[in-house]
């Protein structure tokens, strides 16, 4: 196979933008149905798709979001009035926020690892997808993928875990680099090369 030097120019520069920088427009329906139909061109093992989508828009992220902030005020009642905007908006920082649900589970051949590491492919390909369709993306967790209390509010069944939110939108701020590792500091060599 040979170079494609679009791709190759793309993975030098993505880069995610930070979801408090997110406006409209959103993806329309038919983006988000492309972006997904791309984003699950993942590797998976034994062909069981071992997560799911849920997608949030509209009016429902604010529900969720001011649900959420009850949550985190039964937690921490004293939160400053700068935390209590930043629970309210979880959702609303973006149009769309697409839940990566991971379903792993036991399975007779294929390891419970290999379905959670499949989700978090799912995940990168969804930030790429989101981007080639003209959008930017972020992949957060935050306190509530953790939270099995928030869990039936954001649609998650039990026995299921978060591997992301990934939040879509538009942005008029320009995208910044940050440092990268060196290849020095993560990568070992074994074998002799050209």
């Amino acid at each position: 196979m040979k170079n494609d030097m679009k791709l190759i120019d793309y993975l030098a520069v993505r880069r995610s933008i930070p979801a408090f920088q997110m406006s409209e427009p959103g993806p329309t329906t038919a983006e988000l149905e492309q972006i997904l139909t791309l984003a699950v061109r993942v590797p998976d093992h034994g062909k069981i798709a071992p997560w799911r989508f849920i997608v949030y828009r509209g009016e429902e992220r604010v529900r969720i979001g001011e649900e959420l902030l009850a949550m985190a005020l039964q937690k921490k009642p004293d939160l400053s009035e700068e935390m209590v905007n930043v629970e309210r908006t979880r959702f609303t920082r973006a149009p769309v926020v697409i839940a990566v649900v991971s379903t792993a589970a036991p399975h007779v051949k294929i390891p419970e690892w290999e379905q959670v590491m499949s989700a978090g492919a799912v995940c990168l390909n969804l930030l790429m997808a989101a981007n080639a369709v003209g959008f930017v993306s972020n992949w957060l967790t935050e306190w509530f993928a953790y939270d099995e209390r928030a869990h039936p509010l954001l649609g998650i069944r039990p026995g299921e875990k978060v591997a992301g939110f990934i939040h879509i939108g538009s942005t008029t701020f320009p995208a910044t680099e940050r440092p990268r590792p060196a290849l020095s500091d993560v990568v070992t060599w074994v074998g002799n090369g050209d």
